[in-house]
């Protein structure tokens, strides 16, 4: 099996988060909705907020300098299409909204209010649900998609603590 890395970030400006509109992916073969990101390259498996910085960029035109508060706010794992995917999330925030294009796919600020109602995958809606609910949670949470008695997707939080082990 398989295991592919991601970072994933959410840039916020007051009550609107900037998300990206894709027509299709290799996964979906339908319009959706996620937050700036993609995959970790090899250089970057250790380190996924220099992957996150650097979609960022690229994606955005967005620079580090211009992003406050950057934080890993959740670890997502899933199993999907035979392959493990641990997906890193990250939260930060922006004094301006001005963005470039992206070949990736459409960027849009949307008010925080009308996020979940956008279709996005399970594990990232579940997310941003938890994130809208507790916005000045300092833990990082670590997100298990799974399934109840009637196969419906739910997803299991655990947090992350600093522990000193001998």
């Amino acid at each position: 099996m398989e295991v592919r890395q991601m970072a994933t970030a959410f840039l916020i400006n007051d009550d609107k988060v900037l998300m990206m509109k894709k027509a299709r992916s290799k996964l979906f073969n339908f319009e959706f909705w996620g937050g700036i990101g993609g995959h970790l390259e090899y250089e970057e498996l250790n380190f996924p907020m220099k992957a996150s910085y650097r979609e960022i960029e690229e994606e955005t035109g967005f620079k580090k300098s211009e992003i406050k508060n950057f934080k890993l706010k959740y670890i997502l794992i899933e199993n999907n299409c035979g392959e493990i995917r641990q997906q890193y999330v990250y939260f930060g925030e922006t004094k301006h909204m001005n963005f470039i294009s992206s070949d990736e796919g459409e960027l849009y600020w949307i008010h925080k209010n009308e996020l979940l109602n956008l279709h996005m995958s399970k594990i990232i809606k579940f997310t941003i649900e938890h994130y809208l609910e507790n916005p000045n949670l300092d833990d990082i949470l670590v997100g298990t998609i799974t399934a109840n008695n009637e196969s419906n997707p739910q997803i299991q939080w655990a947090t992350t603590k600093e522990t000193v082990t001998f």
